[in-house]
């Protein structure tokens, strides 16, 4: 049994997304200059965008999507125990396989990456934006907490059809 329970992690990360909106719609400077993203961007080679040195447009849709995103998952946990274990089986590994293909896609088509183009003259697509530090930092976070919830729902699952058997068992035994 974890010590924390996957909607702890989850109520965790809604809170978390919450104060994030707050922060891009204040001061997404702060957002930008955090140690981890730094870390994280000069090691992975990502470029830090200029566009979080002050609110602007972008950041305002963000911290709206995020609040939306943070708003939801709070309500989602407050679901009856058998529609939230059906709904967070189902959207973890969904919210999953979208943040690693982010992740990767981040790191694998950056300038100079894996499948980026090359010999020709860089252009940019309607994508290149997310080629960057700050979404490759989030979407990792994200990825490893989220797989974090997936390990624990399976393993409260288990645990749960466990005790179930072992009830069914005591009271076939008792008959």
């Amino acid at each position: 049994m974890a010590i924390i329970s996957a909607y702890s992690i989850i109520r965790g990360l809604s809170l978390f997304h919450l104060t994030l909106a707050a922060f891009l719609i204040r001061s997404p400077k702060l957002i930008a200059d955090q140690n981890v993203v730094f870390l994280l961007g000069e090691s992975m080679q990502l470029p830090t965008p200029r566009d979080f040195n002050k609110p602007s447009a972008a950041t305002a849709l963000a911290a709206v999507l995020f609040a939306f995103i943070g708003l939801t998952d709070l309500t989602a946990l407050s679901l009856s125990d058998e529609v939230a274990e059906s709904y967070w089986g189902t959207q973890t590994p969904v919210r999953l396989v979208f943040l690693f293909a982010l992740t990767g896609y981040t790191y694998t088509f950056k300038e100079g990456g894996m499948f980026a183009k090359k010999g020709q003259e860089q252009t940019f697509g309607t994508v290149d934006p997310v080629k960057n530090s700050i979404m490759f930092t989030w979407g990792f976070l994200e990825l490893a907490a989220w797989f974090w919830v997936f390990i624990l729902i399976r393993d409260e699952r288990r645990q749960r059809t466990t005790r179930l058997i072992e009830k069914r068992k005591n009271e076939q035994q008792m008959l």
